[in-house]
């Protein structure tokens, strides 16, 4: 098999180079890369969430880099040019459970010759992987970033069970209370974990770039129907408060959820913060892997089989200097009702600040850039990084 080229660097703004790095845990790194040109620079780690990509990072690269830091944002196993990950449904899924994933930004960062992190930073479901480095390596991750996807805590491990182990409280099963709704639905994390899921969003009838650009669209803050708000617990009609893209009609794929939302040539055009050409590379870099890599992350959750692990750090805070950034008109905030007052309560003693942005849905680094900038340098300086 011919191996992949860099990005053309005509479509990543002047600073960022593209490269790939060999013998990661098995993976070829594709790596996005500014301040690379001077050694000795702190390292800042970028980790992005589904479906994106290194790319997702290019407005934030170069001005934290132009303040004194290594920028480091790669393609994440399952994801765009990195290869050496298996895209079968039926492969193995332990690659892609977190302390893995862990352990490929942890070997990245070493092998370009970091000693420790200054920052790690994660969108989406990046945000869990920095959670698990911040968690595990406190000692070479210093301070640590989550955006859009509140982290809180990991796994309990049942206390006080010694002399009588209490009877699990019979829980609804929210699958099938959310089926029986007056409108049938189902939670957007299960059907991604289907068989069906990555044929639905890649072959999408209405092609992957008019698919992706739906889907972008319909989850930032160019939609208006984006006002999130808390939800009161963890019940069917509380979460079919929130958009088709998180809790689906029942009976129908991704596609065909988001086509219902594309937005129209005008606001396509209007589109600053993702033009055509940008989206442009994303379909091109879906177009060709699909979606599964990303898809085998949400398996790892809803199979629960690496749960067990995970519950290793049960009860233990994240004691670096933390932060949250998010947009506000984001649904993401508020998804898994609770989790954002238990990290900033309880997770994360040393948080340094919970910014939610105006004029940001799901997609703030690259919706509001500038904004997410000016945060990020300040809680580097707050956290003597």
């Amino acid at each position: 098999m011919t191996e992949l080229a860099p990005l053309d660097p005509g479509i990543l703004p002047a600073g960022i180079r593209s490269r790939f790095v060999a013998g990661i845990n098995g993976l070829r790194m594709h790596v996005l890369e500014a301040g690379h040109e001077t050694a000795g620079r702190p390292a800042i780690l970028l980790l992005h969430g589904f479906p994106e990509l290194a790319y997702s990072w290019r407005k934030v690269m170069v001005p934290l880099a132009e303040a004194g830091y290594h920028v480091i944002a790669p393609d994440q196993r399952g994801y765009g040019r990195t290869t050496g990950w298996d895209p079968d449904y039926d492969g193995d899924l332990a690659p892609f459970r977190f302390l893995n994933l862990l352990r490929d930004a942890l070997g990245l960062t070493l092998a370009l010759g970091h000693r420790s992190v200054a920052a790690v930073i994660g969108h989406d479901f990046g945000a869990s992987v920095a959670a698990m480095a911040a968690l595990a390596r406190p000692d070479y991750f210093r301070s640590m970033v989550l955006m859009s996807a509140p982290f809180a805590g990991a796994p309990a491990i049942p206390f006080g069970t010694a002399d009588g182990p209490p009877t699990k409280p019979a829980g609804v099963d929210i699958h099938a209370a959310l089926a029986a709704l007056p409108r049938p639905r189902k939670h957007y994390q299960w059907y991604y974990s289907e068989r069906t899921a990555d044929a639905d969003m890649w072959r999408a009838p209405q092609g992957i770039h008019a698919f992706l650009r739906a889907y972008y669209h319909f989850k930032s803050a160019d939609w208006a129907g984006n006002r999130p708000v808390r939800l009161a617990g963890w019940t069917a009609d509380e979460l079919a408060r929130m958009p088709t893209y998180y809790i689906m009609d029942r009976d129908e794929g991704m596609a065909a959820t988001v086509d219902r939302e594309m937005p129209s040539p005008a606001q396509v055009a209007a589109c600053g913060w993702l033009t055509e050409d940008e989206l442009a590379v994303y379909a091109g870099e879906f177009g060709r892997t699909g979606f599964q890599g990303g898809l085998q992350w949400y398996r790892c959750r809803t199979t629960g089989r690496f749960d067990t692990e995970m519950e290793v750090f049960s009860g233990r805070t994240i004691d670096i200097p933390s932060a949250f950034i998010a947009g506000r008109s984001d649904w993401g905030i508020y998804q898994k009702p609770g989790a954002i007052e238990a990290m900033q309560e309880t997770v994360c003693p040393r948080m340094l600040g919970c910014h939610l942005i105006e004029g940001a849905g799901h997609w703030v680094q690259q919706e509001q850039a500038p904004a997410v900038t000016r945060l990020l340098l300040d809680f580097l300086a707050r956290a003597g990084n």
